[in-house]
């Protein structure tokens, strides 16, 4: 286990000394984040040891979480003498840490079988101000995944941004929805027992918190960060599953989700990084694995012609993303 733990808290532990001192470490968190995972992804391929659950690398990720966003809000919006080029810094690399490595670990977490780790991940998205999130994640993305009635699944041709604006509206009334629907099967519960409660409430508490943490600046740092999260979260989903599209059997249903309706990446650090995020399709087929046991397939998943974040900074440019996937999506649904 020491490359998760390796690359997913190096940059937590850099950001921290970024807020906390300035200087050299802002640049040094943001360049292990980029440019480090960028070169360490094109060396020589090592497989980090497989592992039963990686539950503890998780919850530890997940206390970094915790304590690093409001280190992070107050860097950015406190009293602390940090410069104008410090605050950039840890702004881009907090929000690159926050929307790759704690969204990636929330999403193992909301998938756990234990109440607990759920919660947490749960919790996780709340201060992102992303919560609904875990629902439309659980009851919407894994049932309908690859169709148009997931929202998550970008359709070919969709540039990122019209994507982005689509998903960010209908990724909360779908999660709702499907909420609303699952509750309307168990009689007798109260309004207050709805996930979208907690949802709420939690944002709200985050953003109170931001407050006592930095006043009104506070609350503008923590929105400003959460957005920038939200869109490394969306970016993910896009890159991951852009263009792949299951078959509709003659029975009217949709075929199941198999090894061909996700992306995939193989590049060792930054999966390792993203707790193996990159690793979608067997993600997808057994969501309840732990992320040290996806496997990858390289003959029957689609594989993305670089690493995930590289793909995602490409996604920033719809048309050279479409010059370079629009070919790769119509070989494999000729092939489905």
């Amino acid at each position: 286990m020491i490359w998760y733990a390796i690359a997913s808290l190096t940059p937590a532990v850099l950001l921290a000394l970024a807020c906390l001192f300035g200087g050299p470490w802002p640049l040094a968190a943001l360049l292990s984040i980029t440019v480090l995972v960028f070169f360490l992804d094109r060396i020589e391929r090592l497989t980090p040891t497989r592992d039963e659950t990686g539950r503890g690398i998780s919850l530890f990720l997940a206390a970094a979480h915790f304590a690093l966003l409001p280190l992070a809000v107050w860097a950015l919006a406190g009293n602390n003498g940090l410069s104008v080029a410090d605050k950039v810094l840890i702004y881009l690399g907090s929000g690159l840490f926050l929307g790759q490595i704690s969204n990636s670990n929330a999403h193992e977490l909301i998938h756990a079988s234990s109440r607990w780790p759920r919660r947490i991940g749960t919790a996780i998205y709340c201060t992102l101000l992303h919560g609904h999130h875990v629902s439309a994640h659980l009851r919407v993305h894994h049932v309908h995944a690859a169709t148009d009635a997931d929202p998550n699944s970008a359709r070919l041709g969709e540039g990122f941004y019209a994507y982005a604006l689509r998903v960010l509206r209908g990724e909360f009334l779908a999660g709702l929805r499907a909420d609303t629907s699952h509750r309307a099967r168990a009689a007798g519960q109260s309004v207050l027992s709805h996930p979208y409660v907690a949802y709420i409430s939690g944002a709200l508490l985050s953003l109170g918190c931001a407050a006592l943490v930095a006043g009104g600046r506070g609350v503008l740092a923590l929105r400003a960060i959460a957005f920038y999260a939200q869109m490394q979260l969306l970016l993910s989903d896009y890159v991951q599953h852009y263009g792949l599209r299951r078959q509709r059997r003659t029975d009217g249903r949709m075929e199941p989700v198999g090894p061909q309706h996700s992306w995939n990446a193989p590049s060792w650090y930054s999966s390792a990084m993203m707790l193996n995020a990159p690793r979608h399709s067997d993600h997808h087929m057994r969501p309840a694995r732990a992320f040290p046991a996806l496997e990858l397939t390289l003959d029957t998943m689609p594989v993305l012609p670089r690493s995930l974040p590289v793909m995602a900074v490409l996604a920033l440019v719809p048309p050279l993303w479409r010059r370079v996937m629009d070919r790769r999506v119509a070989r494999w649904q000729q092939t489905a």
